[in-house]
């Protein structure tokens, strides 16, 4: 029988007791807990090893470490040392870890117990098991014979992963209740009654599939319900939990934030009387960017700009290895909604700390760039700073302004702040068009929600000169970090384009030879010999055709750690600095500037300079995948709107030709729908990929990429997201795929469908 230890009043043994003035090891940390029982907190801690003064932050940090490495858990005030894992226990291995450093977690953990300890997965080279990024293995755990438990594990055998169950929407009928699954590939299945649990009609929930019979009939149970999207007006939930988006903050994040202080002069200049400003959308909750402008006053450059851009001190706030950089990271960006937004970082430090807003004194890094009269740069400079922001403006407010309307609020502003900075602007601007960047102004709409989270409206917003003026001044200060990273010969995260490949280059060549758009045949490309074919199709009157195109010969920009420039912009050197409350590249960009200029103690780690082509990656995959939610929620918003449409006509455009039909864009909302060729008309529709086109084998009829039809709206699929249409328009006539002459076009009458006869 074990005996208790004595309970000690008079504070940690000498054996763990710093000398004065030091702060104690992680070891001294945990030894303390475990001999002293009248140690409850924080403050306990301290007083035990007399913590005070320039000692309370790096002390504080080093309970942070200690309770994201999972060693100790705090319990509101309470700490304490967590469980310890099992000799053998079951792990995940992120799909992000190091293939060369694996890592991995328990499957299986008690959240009351804090943080999940991190294990070190062990593979030898002569390892008969070896376990890869993604996998669940069941390993022997050691946990060192130190006092702070160092996990490592020798992995014995790889598991199959449970699958998640499958997503899907709960519909009662006569019968019962049926599965609408979310993925549109999938097929509808029943829900025995007993096995709905708490479901009603119209909830969101996860099943697993049961085969049930002889047959093997699938049908399905239900095991979580996550919510009715109608009821609560959030169909963004749908997007979310299909794939696996984070959006629940742990209490640790959110705990960290909350204790987050507000930043002081203490090592930043202090550019509070700099009138900067921030423009932004008139509902933004958060304001990273803030910008100024005003006459070089040098006479050596006549006609010159100063253009300072300040953008929020994220990298004050969350420091390398913290609960709120293990999050931020593990997101990689916030997510937009029509009706909500998922961000990266907790509401304290995107809306409050880090938030520019009017008059608040707050922490930002800032580039001082100096233009010539022509908007060439000249120079510029960094500089960690304490700001205050004169004025918060949307950008209609400030384009009002510099068009005659000013408000109450922009009227003294317009010669002091918003001249200047329309005069730099003019000059960039002109800068821009001499680099011939692409441009592709293809139109946004915007879907404006009811309270109820339905689609009350869709807009294509205008695209002011404010909105180019920003975009300007920030595409310049993210030059400018990537050129200075550079030449302090400092590790960074590129944001990275490549060229269009010779495969999809040769595509659009013979499309555009189709509508006799001339191209030149050299691999070798710039972004404004794309503006020249777009500039000719304008001309033409095809410029929609032509612009899907073009969009469609692009690569897809992502991140990486080594520089191959960025095509679209025709820059050579290019980098995301100006939005770190969204997005972690930004982040680890200015912790990068942190570190090689010198301004403190919080900059990049060499432990994250070595992981950046994973943290690129990872970050690439993630935008991806919020990308792709955001279009799925968008397609459900607009299906459900549509639904209620059913039998109406619409006009659109062809957005897409495949074999197997149409895909077709309706013009007034923007929403997308398919056309299966079976359905096109009575002849026989062949796929010519060089004309993006669907040609009739006898009649030559030609529905080509980018027409504009009329169609029917025959069947919505909210849950999917999907619209299926007929195609009420003809096609223009050309000679049959096979070279034979047109056919004779039969007189025009009109059957029940409204197509033409034949």
């Amino acid at each position: 029988m074990k005996t208790k230890k004595p309970k000690t009043t008079s504070g940690p043994r000498r054996s763990v007791q710093p000398r004065a003035g030091e702060l104690p090891t992680r070891e001294q940390l945990l030894a303390a807990l475990a001999q002293d029982a009248d140690i409850k907190g924080k403050r306990d801690l301290a007083k035990v090893f007399g913590i005070r003064g320039d000692m309370r932050k790096p002390f504080k940090a080093m309970l942070a470490e200690l309770e994201g490495d999972g060693v100790i858990t705090r319990t509101r005030k309470a700490l304490r040392r967590t469980a310890a894992l099992p000799h053998v226990t079951v792990l995940d291995i992120p799909s992000d870890a190091d293939p060369d450093a694996l890592h991995a977690y328990p499957a299986q953990w008690n959240d009351e117990e804090g943080e999940k300890p991190r294990v070190e997965v062990l593979v030898g080279s002569d390892a008969r098991v070896a376990p890869a990024p993604g996998d669940r293995i069941l390993a022997r755990i050691d946990a060192g014979e130190d006092d702070i438990p160092h996990y490592t594990a020798k992995p014995m055998k790889v598991l199959d992963k449970p699958r998640r169950g499958q997503i899907g929407i709960v519909r009662m009928d006569n019968e019962g209740a049926r599965l609408i699954p979310i993925d549109r590939k999938q097929k509808e299945m029943r829900i025995p009654l007993g096995d709905l649990g708490d479901s009603k009609d119209g909830d969101l929930v996860e099943v697993e599939v049961k085969l049930s019979g002889r047959l093997m009939i699938p049908r399905a149970r239900v095991t979580n319900v996550i919510g009715n999207p109608a009821s609560e007006g959030a169909v963004s939930m749908i997007a979310i939990h299909n794939l696996e988006i984070p959006y629940v903050f742990p209490a640790s994040v959110v705990r960290e934030a909350e204790e987050a202080k507000e930043a002081t002069l203490k090592g930043r200049e202090d550019w509070r009387d700099l009138p900067l400003v921030t423009i932004d959308p008139p509902d933004a909750k958060d304001h990273d960017d803030a910008v100024h402008a005003a006459p070089d006053e040098d006479p050596k450059n006549p006609g010159g700009h100063v253009v300072t851009v300040a953008i929020a001190d994220v990298a004050a706030y969350v420091r390398p290895g913290t609960a709120l950089d293990r999050e931020a990271y593990l997101r990689g960006n916030s997510v937009y909604f029509p009706d909500r937004v998922v961000p990266m970082l907790p509401e304290r430090i995107s809306n409050e700390l880090c938030s520019l807003k009017e008059g608040e004194p707050r922490a930002a890094l800032a580039v001082r760039m100096v233009l010539d009269a022509d908007g060439n740069k000249i120079s510029h400079s960094f500089h960690r700073i304490l700001m205050r922001s004169a004025a918060k403006l949307s950008y209609q407010q400030a384009q009002a302004a510099i068009d005659g309307n000013a408000d109450d609020k922009t009227g003294p502003l317009l010669d002091p702040i918003l001249r200047p900075l329309w005069a730099a602007y003019d000059a960039m601007a002109s800068a821009r068009d001499k680099r011939g960047p692409l441009d592709l102004d293809l139109p946004e709409r915007k879907i404006i929600l009811d309270e109820k989270g339905m689609v009350a409206d869709i807009r294509i917003p205008d695209r002011l000169e404010a909105h180019r003026l920003i975009e300007e001044m920030m595409i310049a200060a993210n030059v400018a970090a990537a050129e200075t990273l550079e030449q302090k010969r400092q590790e960074l995260l590129y944001r990275v384009h490549d060229e269009p490949s010779s495969e999809k280059l040769q595509s659009l060549r013979d499309f555009l030879g189709s509508l006799d758009i001339s191209v030149k045949q050299s691999d070798s490309v710039r972004a404004s010999d794309f503006n020249g074919i777009l500039n000719q199709a304008r001309k033409a009157g095809n410029v929609e055709q032509v612009s899907e195109m073009v969009l469609r010969s692009q690569a897809q920009a992502e991140y990486s750690a080594e520089n191959y420039g960025h095509f679209g912009l025709n820059l050579n050197r290019y980098a995301h600095f100006t939005s770190p409350i969204r997005r972690y590249a930004d982040l680890i960009v200015h912790r990068a500037l942190v570190k090689a200029l010198g301004f403190g103690g919080d900059g990049l780690t060499e432990q994250e300079e070595t992981k950046l082509t994973g943290i690129a990656q990872h970050i690439s995959a993630t935008e991806r995948r919020a990308m792709l939610a955001e279009r799925e929620t968008s397609d459900r918003l607009l299906a459900q709107f549509l639904a209620q449409k059913i039998g109406a006509r619409f006009e659109g455009r062809v957005s897409g030709v495949t074999r197997s039909g149409l895909f077709i864009r309706l013009l007034e909302t923007g929403a997308d729908g398919f056309i299966p060729a079976s359905t096109l008309g009575q002849d026989y529709y062949r796929y010519v990929e060089e004309r993006q086109a669907m040609v009739g084998e006898r009649g030559g009829e030609t529905f080509t990429l980018g027409d504009r039809v009329t169609v029917r709206l025959l069947e919505a699929a909210p849950v999917a997201g999907s619209l299926r249409f007929e195609l009420l328009s003809e096609g223009t006539r050309g000679n049959p795929p096979s070279g034979r002459r047109p056919q004779k076009r039969p007189s025009k009458s009109f059957g029940p469908k409204g197509r033409r006869k034949r």
